[in-house]
Protein backbone atom coordinates (compact mmCIF):
# COMPACT_ATOMS: atom_id res chain seq x y z
CA UNK A 1 0.00 0.00 0.00
CA UNK A 2 0.92 4.00 -0.49
CA UNK A 3 2.11 5.90 2.39
CA UNK A 4 4.10 3.54 4.71
CA UNK A 5 5.78 5.80 7.36
CA UNK A 6 7.93 5.18 10.92
CA UNK A 7 9.11 6.83 13.26
CA UNK A 8 12.33 5.44 15.19
CA UNK A 9 14.75 6.59 17.65
CA UNK A 10 16.54 4.86 20.44
CA UNK A 11 17.19 4.92 24.19
CA UNK A 12 19.86 3.76 26.45
CA UNK A 13 19.24 3.31 29.57
CA UNK A 14 22.17 4.29 32.50
CA UNK A 15 21.85 0.59 33.85
CA UNK A 16 22.82 -0.72 31.03
CA UNK A 17 25.77 1.38 29.89
CA UNK A 18 27.00 0.48 33.49
CA UNK A 19 26.59 -3.15 32.37
CA UNK A 20 28.30 -2.94 28.90
CA UNK A 21 31.38 -1.00 30.40
CA UNK A 22 31.53 -3.72 32.85
CA UNK A 23 31.86 -6.41 30.32
CA UNK A 24 34.05 -4.12 28.20
CA UNK A 25 36.33 -4.15 31.20
CA UNK A 26 36.23 -8.37 31.37
CA UNK A 27 36.86 -8.15 27.53
CA UNK A 28 39.98 -6.07 28.08
CA UNK A 29 41.27 -8.34 30.81
CA UNK A 30 45.17 -9.52 30.65
CA UNK A 31 46.41 -11.95 28.42
CA UNK A 32 47.83 -13.93 30.99
CA UNK A 33 46.20 -17.18 32.20
CA UNK A 34 44.53 -17.16 35.78
CA UNK A 35 42.59 -14.44 37.27
CA UNK A 36 42.48 -10.81 35.98
CA UNK A 37 44.94 -8.09 37.13
CA UNK A 38 43.87 -6.32 40.31
CA UNK A 39 43.38 -3.24 38.43
CA UNK A 40 40.98 -5.16 36.40
CA UNK A 41 39.68 -6.58 39.64
CA UNK A 42 39.00 -3.47 41.08
CA UNK A 43 37.85 -1.49 37.82
CA UNK A 44 35.03 -4.37 37.68
CA UNK A 45 34.54 -4.31 41.58
CA UNK A 46 33.69 -0.27 41.04
CA UNK A 47 31.19 -0.60 38.34
CA UNK A 48 29.73 -3.32 40.16
CA UNK A 49 29.01 -1.70 42.68
CA UNK A 50 27.83 1.08 40.78
CA UNK A 51 25.25 -0.64 38.80
CA UNK A 52 23.87 -2.28 42.36
CA UNK A 53 23.43 1.20 44.07
CA UNK A 54 21.59 2.24 40.53
CA UNK A 55 18.71 -0.18 41.35
CA UNK A 56 18.29 1.50 44.69
CA UNK A 57 17.68 5.16 43.13
CA UNK A 58 15.03 3.95 40.45
CA UNK A 59 12.33 5.95 42.77
CA UNK A 60 15.10 9.23 42.28
CA UNK A 61 16.19 10.73 46.19
CA UNK A 62 14.25 9.16 48.34
CA UNK A 63 14.74 8.09 52.08
CA UNK A 64 14.25 4.16 51.49
CA UNK A 65 16.88 4.61 48.00
CA UNK A 66 18.84 6.42 49.80
CA UNK A 67 19.34 4.02 52.63
CA UNK A 68 19.83 0.97 50.00
CA UNK A 69 22.19 3.01 48.14
CA UNK A 70 24.15 4.43 50.28
CA UNK A 71 26.75 1.80 51.43
CA UNK A 72 27.45 1.10 48.34
CA UNK A 73 28.25 4.99 47.64
CA UNK A 74 30.05 4.82 51.21
CA UNK A 75 32.44 1.55 49.77
CA UNK A 76 33.21 3.57 46.14
CA UNK A 77 34.60 6.97 48.35
CA UNK A 78 36.49 4.87 51.21
CA UNK A 79 35.15 7.09 53.64
CA UNK A 80 34.20 6.22 57.28
CA UNK A 81 30.68 7.89 56.87
CA UNK A 82 28.20 9.23 54.55
CA UNK A 83 25.17 11.37 54.61
CA UNK A 84 22.42 12.04 52.09
CA UNK A 85 20.12 14.64 52.50
CA UNK A 86 17.46 15.79 50.40
CA UNK A 87 16.42 19.79 50.01
CA UNK A 88 14.54 19.27 53.61
CA UNK A 89 16.45 17.08 56.00
CA UNK A 90 18.95 14.11 56.49
CA UNK A 91 17.41 10.92 54.13
CA UNK A 92 20.61 8.39 55.45
CA UNK A 93 23.61 8.15 57.48
CA UNK A 94 25.49 5.14 56.70
CA UNK A 95 28.87 4.30 57.94
CA UNK A 96 30.55 5.15 61.22
CA UNK A 97 30.12 8.02 63.99
CA UNK A 98 26.03 7.98 63.84
CA UNK A 99 26.01 10.06 66.52
CA UNK A 100 26.95 13.00 64.24
CA UNK A 101 23.84 12.50 62.05
CA UNK A 102 22.00 14.92 63.66
CA UNK A 103 24.64 17.94 62.48
CA UNK A 104 24.50 16.19 58.53
CA UNK A 105 22.12 18.55 57.15
CA UNK A 106 23.80 21.87 58.58
CA UNK A 107 27.34 20.54 56.97
CA UNK A 108 25.97 20.70 53.40
CA UNK A 109 24.19 24.22 54.29
CA UNK A 110 27.48 26.13 52.24
CA UNK A 111 26.51 23.83 49.31
CA UNK A 112 22.94 24.20 49.15
CA UNK A 113 23.36 27.85 48.76
CA UNK A 114 26.73 27.83 46.40
CA UNK A 115 25.83 24.37 44.73
CA UNK A 116 30.04 24.28 45.02
CA UNK A 117 31.44 21.78 47.02
CA UNK A 118 32.15 22.50 50.80
CA UNK A 119 34.38 21.49 53.56
CA UNK A 120 34.26 21.44 57.27
CA UNK A 121 37.65 21.10 58.29
CA UNK A 122 36.77 20.50 62.24
CA UNK A 123 33.89 18.38 63.72
CA UNK A 124 33.95 18.14 67.50
CA UNK A 125 33.90 14.94 69.21
CA UNK A 126 33.52 13.96 72.62
CA UNK A 127 34.22 10.23 71.87
CA UNK A 128 38.11 9.94 71.18
CA UNK A 129 37.87 7.04 69.21
CA UNK A 130 35.57 8.23 66.37
CA UNK A 131 37.03 9.01 63.04
CA UNK A 132 35.00 11.71 61.77
CA UNK A 133 36.71 14.73 62.37
CA UNK A 134 36.10 16.42 59.16
CA UNK A 135 34.01 16.24 56.10
CA UNK A 136 33.32 17.21 52.14
CA UNK A 137 29.66 18.27 50.80
CA UNK A 138 28.97 18.05 46.94
CA UNK A 139 25.62 18.69 45.38
CA UNK A 140 23.47 16.89 43.54
CA UNK A 141 21.78 19.07 41.09
CA UNK A 142 19.04 18.59 38.98
CA UNK A 143 17.26 20.64 36.32
CA UNK A 144 19.68 23.33 37.29
CA UNK A 145 19.05 23.27 40.96
CA UNK A 146 20.49 21.71 44.28
CA UNK A 147 17.80 19.28 44.96
CA UNK A 148 20.43 17.03 47.71
CA UNK A 149 23.84 16.75 49.15
CA UNK A 150 26.57 13.98 49.70
CA UNK A 151 28.55 14.51 52.29
CA UNK A 152 31.84 12.44 52.90
CA UNK A 153 32.71 12.42 56.64
CA UNK A 154 36.74 10.93 56.90
CA UNK A 155 39.24 11.57 59.90
CA UNK A 156 41.24 14.49 56.94
CA UNK A 157 39.37 15.72 53.96
CA UNK A 158 41.51 15.92 51.24
CA UNK A 159 41.11 16.80 47.35
CA UNK A 160 41.16 13.59 46.00
CA UNK A 161 38.13 13.09 48.47
CA UNK A 162 36.43 15.77 47.68
CA UNK A 163 36.82 15.56 44.04
CA UNK A 164 35.96 11.38 44.53
CA UNK A 165 32.37 13.03 46.27
CA UNK A 166 31.63 15.25 43.74
CA UNK A 167 31.66 12.65 40.50
CA UNK A 168 29.36 10.48 42.95
CA UNK A 169 27.11 13.19 43.64
CA UNK A 170 27.28 14.15 39.66
CA UNK A 171 26.53 10.40 39.50
CA UNK A 172 23.48 10.24 41.80
CA UNK A 173 21.89 13.53 40.12
CA UNK A 174 22.07 11.43 36.99
CA UNK A 175 19.78 8.55 38.23
CA UNK A 176 17.61 11.32 39.85
CA UNK A 177 16.96 12.80 36.82
CA UNK A 178 16.64 9.24 35.12
CA UNK A 179 14.11 8.21 37.28
CA UNK A 180 12.18 11.61 36.86
CA UNK A 181 12.00 11.19 33.24
CA UNK A 182 10.66 7.95 34.27
CA UNK A 183 8.05 9.07 36.22
CA UNK A 184 7.19 11.79 33.63
CA UNK A 185 6.84 9.41 31.00
CA UNK A 186 4.73 7.32 33.82
CA UNK A 187 2.43 10.13 34.20
CA UNK A 188 2.11 10.98 30.12
CA UNK A 189 0.95 7.52 29.92
CA UNK A 190 -1.68 7.53 32.37
CA UNK A 191 -2.91 10.83 30.92
CA UNK A 192 -2.59 9.29 27.58
CA UNK A 193 -4.72 6.25 29.03
CA UNK A 194 -7.08 8.64 30.85
CA UNK A 195 -7.50 10.79 27.50
CA UNK A 196 -8.89 7.50 25.84
CA UNK A 197 -11.11 5.93 28.26
CA UNK A 198 -12.84 10.12 27.96
CA UNK A 199 -12.72 9.37 23.90
CA UNK A 200 -15.02 6.06 24.13
CA UNK A 201 -16.77 7.07 20.87
CA UNK A 202 -20.57 7.89 22.05
CA UNK A 203 -21.75 6.85 18.78
CA UNK A 204 -20.40 3.55 19.38
CA UNK A 205 -22.67 3.62 22.93
CA UNK A 206 -25.59 5.07 21.26
CA UNK A 207 -25.37 2.72 18.34
CA UNK A 208 -24.74 -0.50 20.69
CA UNK A 209 -27.71 0.57 22.77
CA UNK A 210 -30.04 0.94 19.56
CA UNK A 211 -29.18 -2.05 18.37
CA UNK A 212 -29.83 -4.38 21.32
CA UNK A 213 -32.92 -2.10 22.04
CA UNK A 214 -34.16 -3.69 18.74
CA UNK A 215 -33.64 -7.25 19.70
CA UNK A 216 -35.88 -6.75 22.81
CA UNK A 217 -39.20 -7.64 21.28
CA UNK A 218 -38.06 -9.90 18.01
CA UNK A 219 -35.11 -11.77 20.10
CA UNK A 220 -35.08 -11.46 23.66
CA UNK A 221 -32.20 -13.38 23.98
CA UNK A 222 -29.71 -12.21 21.68
CA UNK A 223 -30.75 -8.47 23.45
CA UNK A 224 -29.37 -10.58 26.40
CA UNK A 225 -26.33 -11.56 25.37
CA UNK A 226 -25.40 -8.67 23.66
CA UNK A 227 -26.65 -6.35 27.06
CA UNK A 228 -23.53 -8.75 28.78
CA UNK A 229 -21.78 -7.72 25.65
CA UNK A 230 -21.59 -4.48 26.02
CA UNK A 231 -21.42 -4.81 30.19
CA UNK A 232 -18.31 -6.62 29.98
CA UNK A 233 -16.86 -4.32 27.04
CA UNK A 234 -17.27 -1.14 29.23
CA UNK A 235 -16.32 -2.70 32.44
CA UNK A 236 -12.87 -3.89 30.62
CA UNK A 237 -12.38 -0.14 29.04
CA UNK A 238 -13.10 1.60 32.53
CA UNK A 239 -11.13 -1.10 34.37
CA UNK A 240 -9.36 0.65 37.34
CA UNK A 241 -5.93 -1.96 37.14
CA UNK A 242 -2.64 -1.76 35.69
CA UNK A 243 -1.60 0.04 32.44
CA UNK A 244 -0.87 -3.17 30.98
CA UNK A 245 -2.75 -6.69 30.04
CA UNK A 246 -1.72 -9.99 27.93
CA UNK A 247 -3.01 -9.92 24.17
CA UNK A 248 -5.43 -12.73 24.98
CA UNK A 249 -7.32 -10.28 26.93
CA UNK A 250 -6.93 -7.23 24.53
CA UNK A 251 -8.46 -9.66 21.92
CA UNK A 252 -11.13 -11.02 24.35
CA UNK A 253 -12.45 -6.78 24.13
CA UNK A 254 -11.77 -6.83 21.10
CA UNK A 255 -14.16 -9.27 20.26
CA UNK A 256 -16.87 -8.25 22.86
CA UNK A 257 -16.54 -4.75 20.27
CA UNK A 258 -17.20 -6.37 17.19
CA UNK A 259 -19.99 -8.77 18.67
CA UNK A 260 -21.90 -5.56 19.36
CA UNK A 261 -21.12 -3.57 15.75
CA UNK A 262 -21.81 -6.66 14.11
CA UNK A 263 -25.22 -6.23 15.86
CA UNK A 264 -25.75 -3.34 13.93
CA UNK A 265 -23.66 -3.70 10.69
CA UNK A 266 -24.95 -7.30 10.42
CA UNK A 267 -23.33 -9.05 6.55
CA UNK A 268 -21.92 -5.50 6.29
CA UNK A 269 -19.05 -6.34 8.39
CA UNK A 270 -16.93 -9.40 8.11
CA UNK A 271 -13.96 -10.65 10.40
CA UNK A 272 -10.90 -12.52 9.72
CA UNK A 273 -8.98 -13.76 13.43
CA UNK A 274 -5.37 -15.11 12.37
CA UNK A 275 -3.71 -14.96 15.91
CA UNK A 276 -0.46 -17.58 16.72
CA UNK A 277 -1.36 -19.26 20.17
CA UNK A 278 2.33 -18.36 21.35
CA UNK A 279 1.71 -14.87 21.23
CA UNK A 280 -1.55 -15.17 23.33
CA UNK A 281 0.09 -14.74 26.78
CA UNK A 282 2.10 -11.29 25.76
CA UNK A 283 2.02 -8.33 27.96
CA UNK A 284 1.20 -5.02 26.27
CA UNK A 285 -0.39 -1.63 26.97
CA UNK A 286 -4.03 -1.69 27.80
CA UNK A 287 -6.38 -1.10 25.58
CA UNK A 288 -3.39 -1.15 22.52
CA UNK A 289 -5.60 -3.44 19.89
CA UNK A 290 -9.07 -2.07 20.62
CA UNK A 291 -8.91 1.52 19.06
CA UNK A 292 -7.16 0.49 16.41
CA UNK A 293 -9.66 -1.59 15.12
CA UNK A 294 -12.26 0.55 16.28
CA UNK A 295 -10.90 3.19 14.00
CA UNK A 296 -11.18 0.60 11.22
CA UNK A 297 -14.30 -0.15 11.70
CA UNK A 298 -15.52 3.61 11.88
CA UNK A 299 -13.39 5.49 9.56
CA UNK A 300 -12.77 2.25 7.06
CA UNK A 301 -15.79 0.49 6.82
CA UNK A 302 -18.72 3.08 8.09
CA UNK A 303 -17.94 4.87 5.06
CA UNK A 304 -18.12 2.04 2.50
CA UNK A 305 -20.72 1.13 -0.03
CA UNK A 306 -21.27 -3.02 0.74
CA UNK A 307 -19.57 -5.53 2.78
CA UNK A 308 -16.08 -4.58 4.32
CA UNK A 309 -13.20 -6.66 5.86
CA UNK A 310 -11.10 -6.27 8.51
CA UNK A 311 -8.32 -8.44 9.01
CA UNK A 312 -6.49 -8.77 12.73
CA UNK A 313 -3.30 -10.93 12.98
CA UNK A 314 -0.81 -11.95 15.95
CA UNK A 315 1.94 -13.00 14.99
CA UNK A 316 4.97 -14.57 16.38
CA UNK A 317 8.59 -13.13 15.19
CA UNK A 318 11.29 -14.59 17.56
CA UNK A 319 11.68 -12.16 20.20
CA UNK A 320 8.25 -9.91 19.45
CA UNK A 321 4.89 -10.20 18.90
CA UNK A 322 3.99 -8.48 15.67
CA UNK A 323 -0.05 -7.46 15.94
CA UNK A 324 -2.03 -6.26 12.69
CA UNK A 325 -5.03 -5.06 11.34
CA UNK A 326 -5.75 -4.63 7.92
CA UNK A 327 -9.47 -3.16 6.32
CA UNK A 328 -10.06 -2.78 2.74
CA UNK A 329 -12.08 0.66 3.67
CA UNK A 330 -12.12 3.51 1.91
CA UNK A 331 -8.47 4.59 3.31
CA UNK A 332 -7.11 7.62 4.30
CA UNK A 333 -4.75 10.42 3.18
CA UNK A 334 -1.09 9.33 4.37
CA UNK A 335 -0.12 12.79 5.06
CA UNK A 336 -3.23 13.58 7.44
CA UNK A 337 -2.42 10.60 9.40
CA UNK A 338 1.29 11.44 9.76
CA UNK A 339 -0.33 14.52 11.28
CA UNK A 340 -2.56 12.60 13.71
CA UNK A 341 0.77 10.30 14.74
CA UNK A 342 2.49 13.79 14.91
CA UNK A 343 0.15 15.07 17.49
CA UNK A 344 -0.69 17.63 14.83
CA UNK A 345 -4.08 17.32 13.75
CA UNK A 346 -7.26 17.03 16.04
CA UNK A 347 -9.15 14.63 13.81
CA UNK A 348 -10.99 12.50 15.76
CA UNK A 349 -8.96 8.99 15.03
CA UNK A 350 -10.38 6.71 17.95
CA UNK A 351 -7.38 6.70 19.45
CA UNK A 352 -4.50 6.04 16.45
CA UNK A 353 -2.33 8.55 18.18
CA UNK A 354 -3.14 7.96 21.52
CA UNK A 355 -2.11 4.49 20.98
CA UNK A 356 0.85 5.06 19.60
CA UNK A 357 1.96 7.70 22.20
CA UNK A 358 1.84 5.12 24.53
CA UNK A 359 3.56 2.10 22.79
CA UNK A 360 6.65 4.69 22.82
CA UNK A 361 5.96 5.78 26.24
CA UNK A 362 6.65 2.25 27.02
CA UNK A 363 9.43 0.79 24.81
CA UNK A 364 10.79 3.25 22.78
CA UNK A 365 10.17 5.45 19.18
CA UNK A 366 11.44 2.13 17.32
CA UNK A 367 8.02 0.57 18.41
CA UNK A 368 5.55 3.10 17.19
CA UNK A 369 2.53 2.39 14.52
CA UNK A 370 3.37 1.62 10.86
CA UNK A 371 0.47 2.72 9.24
CA UNK A 372 0.17 2.28 5.43
CA UNK A 373 -2.27 3.51 3.48
CA UNK A 374 -3.83 5.86 0.74
CA UNK A 375 -7.15 6.76 -0.47
CA UNK A 376 -9.63 4.24 -1.81
CA UNK A 377 -6.76 1.51 -0.91
CA UNK A 378 -7.73 0.71 2.52
CA UNK A 379 -5.35 0.35 5.90
CA UNK A 380 -2.96 -1.38 7.30
CA UNK A 381 -2.31 -0.53 10.81
CA UNK A 382 0.44 -2.59 12.69
CA UNK A 383 3.05 -2.72 15.98
CA UNK A 384 5.82 -4.70 17.70
CA UNK A 385 6.08 -5.61 21.14
CA UNK A 386 8.78 -7.19 22.85
CA UNK A 387 8.05 -10.56 24.27
CA UNK A 388 9.60 -9.60 27.44
CA UNK A 389 10.78 -5.99 28.61
CA UNK A 390 11.48 -4.25 32.02
CA UNK A 391 9.00 -3.17 33.65
CA UNK A 392 6.04 -4.38 31.64
CA UNK A 393 3.57 -6.50 34.07
CA UNK A 394 -0.11 -7.40 33.64
CA UNK A 395 -2.10 -7.75 37.05
CA UNK A 396 -3.60 -10.90 36.15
Amino acid sequence: MAGSFHLPTALVTAGTMALLLAAYVLLQRSRRRGFISPTDQATYSTLHTVSTASGHLTEGLTADGAERAGKHLLAILGADGLAICDGIGLLTWTGTGDHHRKDAFEHGADTRASGRVSAVRSISCGDPDCPIRSAVTAPIVSDDRVVGTITAYTTQASPGLARATEEVARWVASQVELAELSHTRTRAMEAELRALRAQISPHFIYNSLAAIASFVRTDPDRARELLLDFADFTRYALRTGGPFTTLAEELRNVERYLVLEQARFGDRLQISLLVAPEVLPVQLPYLAVQPLVENAVRHGLAAKEGAGHVTIAASDRGAFAEISIEDDGVGSDPDQIRRILDGASDRDSVGLGNVDARLRQVYGDDFGLVVETARGAGTKVSFRVPKFAPGVHGTS
